[in-house]
């Protein structure tokens, strides 16, 4: 494992100009206030620009992220694959203790347990795992073993919601507690040209019905922890998303991107909002679906200023690792400023290509079946 920590040179003029429009939160949204029926948190955003939190259990602490590699499990070998996948994860983690430097939060990508393939809506629910289940139970006995959080994506089923496959990142406290099991919130629609799209169940596409069962504050779910209110994502260019958290008090935000990501889009995430941000890619992972190194590497931590504090200096598995003084950081840091008047009314009239709750009476079967079911259900022309 190597860790490299480097000031890097942020062109803010480059941002600026590649991320035009981002400062608008989730404004026009018709979400404000109130709670769902099964008795959910409402939303709070308080208007002194202060945000809820609970007290801090030290001044600092040590982000880890754990760039490792993405190895699809065989469906003919389902449970000695998978549990392959497993026993490798938590040799990282035992890893991660071993150096100068030992994470108190230990952050890994989407995939690391089932890994990724173009599999079918079934085959999904096959791999997939259950939260809680076996795989949480081992990983909650190393959070316990070495006290520190453990974050971690996975293809997961959940009996609430009956053949959804959904996409899960899970924090578990050094108690070895599941204390957040936070939903991948949209997929992009028509990125891949509208013959094949995502299938698996987002927040956006059963949002009536999700906020019916957790309520408004679960859309945009901060998690406030003795270390820090943590945000988890694993979506991407969605600026307006991580403004409305940065609003909630989000103060650590940890997004996944396996599959490579744009890195003025982490970076674009700190600068306008204040906040820590880290990304966590996969690595060069031999025998998975795609040649091994396609989009490997990268994952970094980015601080306020949006400026590099640790970046992966290759492709292969590694930790990489910052300080966050989270208790300076807390006295002096606010919500973003956003001037929310100039731009309401543009916010109250733009309609999104693909609206929500798509997904709510049909869940497609494969990738190619979402493309023909989502074909004619654009909005824009």
């Amino acid at each position: 494992m190597t860790q490299d920590v480097r000031k890097g040179a942020l062109s803010r003029r480059g941002i600026l100009g590649s991320m035009a429009g981002l400062g608008l939160a989730a404004l026009a949204t018709g979400r404000a206030g109130a709670a769902g029926p099964k008795g959910g948190a409402p939303v709070e955003v308080r208007p002194d620009g202060t945000y809820a939190v609970v007290p801090l259990a030290r001044d600092a602490f040590t982000l880890g992220v754990a760039q490792s590699r993405v190895i699809p499990v065989e469906l003919s070998r389902l449970k000695a694959t998978r549990k392959a996948n497993l026993d490798h994860m938590l040799a990282l983690i035992d890893a991660s203790t071993m150096g100068f430097v030992k994470p108190d939060l230990l952050f890994f990508h989407e995939f690391p347990i089932t890994g990724w393939r173009d599999w079918t809506r079934d085959e999904v629910l096959r791999v997939a795992i259950d939260i809680p289940g076996e795989e949480t139970e081992a990983i909650a006995a190393k959070a316990r073993a070495y006290g520190m959080y453990i974050v971690f994506g996975s293809y997961a089923r959940d009996p609430d919601w009956p053949g959804h496959a959904l996409s899960i990142t899970t924090i578990i406290d050094p108690a070895g507690k599941i204390i957040a099991k936070n939903w991948k919130a949209r997929n992009v629609k028509g990125l891949f040209g509208g013959e094949t799209e995502l299938f698996t169940t987002t927040i956006y596409d059963v949002l009536d019905r999700y906020i019916e069962m957790y309520g408004e504050d679960a859309v945009v779910p901060v998690v406030r922890t003795p270390i820090g209110n943590i945000l988890t994502s694993s979506i991407q260019r969605e600026p307006e998303y991580f403004r409305a958290a940065a609003m909630k008090g989000a103060e650590v935000i940890l997004r996944t991107a396996t599959g490579g990501f744009s890195p003025v889009d982490m970076q674009a995430t700190s600068l306008y909002n204040g906040v820590y941000t880290a990304v966590c890619n996969n690595a060069i992972s031999p025998g998975g679906p795609f040649f091994e190194d396609v989009n490997a590497g990268g994952s970094a931590i980015y601080g306020p200023d949006g400026e590099p504090l640790a970046k992966a200096t290759s492709a292969n598995e590694t930790l990489v690792a910052a300080r966050v003084p989270i208790a300076q950081f807390r006295a002096r840091h606010r919500q973003p400023s956003v001037h929310k008047e100039l731009f309401l009314k543009e916010f109250e009239q733009y309609a999104p290509r693909y609206g929500p709750n798509l997904f709510q009476a049909y869940q497609p079967s494969d990738l190619k079946d979402a493309g023909r079911y989502l074909k004619d259900k654009g909005r824009w022309k």
